[in-house]
């Protein structure tokens, strides 16, 4: 039996990944207190193992922090059960949040005369860090929109009933910020930049010019080879150590050329039948 726990801090996305989840066949819960958990897995999961063998339960701030407090407690008894637990969390960076909070107008749950949003947000990220710490995949949304986001919990979950371990390779820009949700970042400032030729400026890593020319820069080739020799000795190490998915992180400084080259390359690298391979350029709309 498969149990998916979600958790996010309000406005990073969670209501979308639930909602992609049930398309994917996941009987989803929304706001069921942590301290119930046990009760739903003993009395409804293993009751009726046909209806919920696919479940996917959302627990965020809504639940009082001192039964968040003990989620490692309960973690523990559910996988002694033998569920298959695993947790996704997601996040986005403060200016983010704000933002799209003004945007929609919603409240956020924390806040009341006392509390505006701000300090709101920060006593959720403390709140929220005991389901943090256990994290099997970590999502950053703050430069994800509605249908990237979905795409991705469809490709990091939807495809691993039957592959090994999801690989997320994904480019950026260093200028933007870098990925919270990377568990590697490789730079690749120093090589080679076709911004600085004319007819490829407006061009990505995509297009066949851009990656003719960088094919041909030494540099790049080795900075490929070492970046694949690396992750090829030591995906498998992750993966007996149980991890489910990696994320790795290319960038260059803006995002276009170099970085999105580099992940395309991987990409046909290490895409096998037994390998989830999932591509995000995050600069590239």
């Amino acid at each position: 039996m498969k149990l998916l726990i979600v958790s996010a801090l309000s406005g990073s996305g969670k209501s979308i990944a639930l909602d992609t989840l049930e398309d994917c066949g996941y009987y989803c819960i929304d706001n069921l207190p942590v301290t119930l958990l046990e009760d739903f897995i003993n009395h409804v999961m293993l009751a009726d193992q046909q209806t919920y063998a696919k479940t996917a339960v959302g627990i965020d701030a809504r639940n009082q922090s001192e039964s968040l407090a003990s989620f490692s407690e309960i973690l523990k008894l559910i996988r002694a059960k033998g569920i298959d637990c695993e947790i996704i969390f997601m996040q986005a960076e403060e200016a983010t949040l704000l933002k799209r909070y003004s945007e929609t107008r919603r409240r956020h749950p924390l806040t009341d005369i006392n509390t505006p949003l701000k300090e709101a947000l920060k006593i959720e990220k403390e709140m929220l860090i005991p389901l943090a710490k256990h994290a099997n995949v970590v999502i950053d949304t703050s430069r994800t929109h509605y249908h990237q986001l979905r795409e991705l919990i469809r490709d990091q979950i939807g495809e691993r009933d039957y592959r090994h371990i999801s690989l997320q390779f994904q480019s950026f820009g260093f200028k933007h910020g870098v990925p919270l949700d990377a568990d590697f970042v490789f730079d690749a400032r120093s090589l080679p930049n076709p911004y600085w030729v004319p007819e490829l400026r407006a061009l990505t890593g995509k297009d066949q010019a851009v990656a003719d020319f960088l094919t041909e820069q030494p540099l790049v080739d080795e900075f490929f080879q070492d970046i694949s020799n690396f992750l090829e000795r030591w995906i498998p190490r992750f993966e007996a150590e149980g991890r489910s998915y990696l994320t790795i992180a290319i960038g260059c400084t803006g995002g276009q050329h170099r970085s999105v080259y580099l992940v395309e390359s991987l990409i046909k690298r290490f895409n096998s039948p037994t390998v989830n391979v999932i591509v995000r350029h995050r600069e590239i709309q």
